[in-house]
Parts: structure tokens; sequence; C-alpha cells
């Protein structure tokens, strides 16, 4: 593994959002942590005095908010609604392709049936396979080719009508 690979992980971590990632191969070990884990335990240290304060002060200033935000929120929701979102099972890099040469997995407008591949994402040099778990047609794609992808992360819209 050379440093390019190196500072290529390094970035992908810390995009990820993961906390830390241990990486053993036969003659290298790398152990990544970010500095988010370090301020989850800094708020956790927090006085217990000063937290009933915090929780008091923040529905005050949140009440209003939320309610002005949701219906927003809601409307597109709505038109949404009759449609199931596929959802990214692992964090990694989207492919529609099984490789560069070959054919889309998926279309736009085109019919799925249950267990149907649908796309590759890419985790630590693995291509999973990802199928459908729901039978219809794809309304819309939400990621770009050779994207990263976050864990739960909305990858299509499928109407199963």
């Amino acid at each position: 593994m050379d440093i390019k690979e190196i500072q290529n992980l390094i970035k992908f971590v810390a995009k990820s959002g993961a906390s830390e990632v241990k990486l053993e191969m036969d003659d290298i070990k790398i152990t990544i942590r970010t500095g988010s884990d370090s301020d989850t335990t800094i708020v956790h240290q927090v006085p217990a005095t000063q937290i009933p304060q915090q929780a008091m002060a923040a529905p005050t200033l949140a009440t209003p908010e939320p309610a002005a935000t949701v219906p927003a929120v809601a409307a597109p929701a709505s038109e949404d609604s009759k449609y199931i979102t596929i959802k990214s099972p692992i964090i990694g890099t989207f492919y529609r392709k099984p490789s560069p040469d070959k054919p889309l997995f998926v279309e736009v407008g085109q019919t799925i049936a249950e267990g149907d591949v649908l796309c590759v994402i890419e985790a630590m040099k693995l291509f999973n396979e990802i199928e459908s778990e729901v039978s219809g047609k794809i309304v819309k794609i939400l990621v770009d080719d050779s994207s990263p992808v976050e864990f739960d992360q909305p990858l299509f819209l499928v109407d199963p009508s």
C-alpha cells in the first residue's frame, strides 16, 4: 500500500463520518481516528448543572422553527410518499455499472423485480452488489456514478405500482 492509497483512505474515512477505522493487511496495520470522537467525549463531560438549563432553553427556541419547517418538508414528502426509497446498506463508492465497459444495471423508467441488481457499492476494495427488495419502476436515481455514499443514504426511488 503506497502513501497515495493511504491518503485516499484517510480522506474517505473523514468524509464517511466514522470515528475510527482499523485496517489490517499481511504486512501493514493502519488505524485512522477522526476528531469527531473527541468532540463527542467533550460533550459528555459537560457538568450536569448546565444540561437542565440548556434543555429548558432549547424547547422554547426550537418549537417555532420546526412548526415553520415541517409543512415545507411535508409537501414534497406527500408527493414522494407513493414511492419506495432504496437506501444504501453500507458506506462506500456507488457505481451504476459492474465495470467501465459493461452496460448500466438500471435506468430511470426501467421495471425491476425483487432480487435484481441495482448497483454496486465498493467498500475497502470489495464490490457489493445491491439487490432490490421490491418490484416496481425506477422513478429517480438519487446518486451520481462513482460518488461516495453514506450508510442509509437514499439511492433510488421506486414506484411499486
